[in-house]
């Protein structure tokens, strides 16, 4: 038996986050289910922002409440419970995907890349039917995505004539 203490790999209970640099083509087949998961997001965020005076104004006069009103309260308190626990599932399925949710109320979200070596972002904004603007890390202003990038990001099968290779 050993005197070393168990401890998990990650003992410092920090997360490690996999660091995920994606080519264009893939960020735009991931879209579809971006804008899944960002629409749950702004639902959430929404439902918090619809919940959140009602329940303040409840909480601040809850001991002149009829019954009524102090069902209310309760329901409230767990509807913002499930948009808080929806948000953050949300959220953390995005971050699996190794996005960054950027502006929960705009809906944007960065997909990593590196260009020229620099670490970089494809940006998205709920309401853009594609990808199309890109920055650098250190960058808030978004750049058009170059057209010249498409033809790059994009894998073509040589075909071969006659004897094969």
């Amino acid at each position: 038996m050993s005197n070393t203490p168990n401890r998990a790999s990650n003992s410092a209970g920090k997360s490690r986050k996999k660091e995920v640099t994606l080519d264009l083509t893939t960020a735009r087949q991931m879209l579809p289910l971006v804008k899944s998961i960002v629409t749950d997001i702004m639902n959430s965020r929404q439902a918090l922002s619809r919940l959140a005076p009602e329940q303040e104004r409840l909480d601040r006069q809850r001991r002149e409440l009829a019954w009524q009103e102090r069902a209310r309260r309760y329901q409230i308190a767990d509807e913002i419970a499930a948009a808080e626990k929806a948000w953050t599932t949300a959220v953390t399925e995005l971050n699996g995907l190794g996005l960054t949710l950027v502006d929960d109320e705009a809906g944007e979200v960065d997909f990593p890349t590196k260009v020229n070596g620099r670490t970089a972002a494809f940006s998205w904004v709920a309401g853009e039917d594609a990808l199309r603007h890109w920055h650098y890390a250190d960058e808030e202003s978004r750049r058009p995505i170059p057209t010249d990038w498409d033809k790059a990001g994009t894998v073509t099968a040589t075909r071969y004539r006659g004897s094969q290779p």
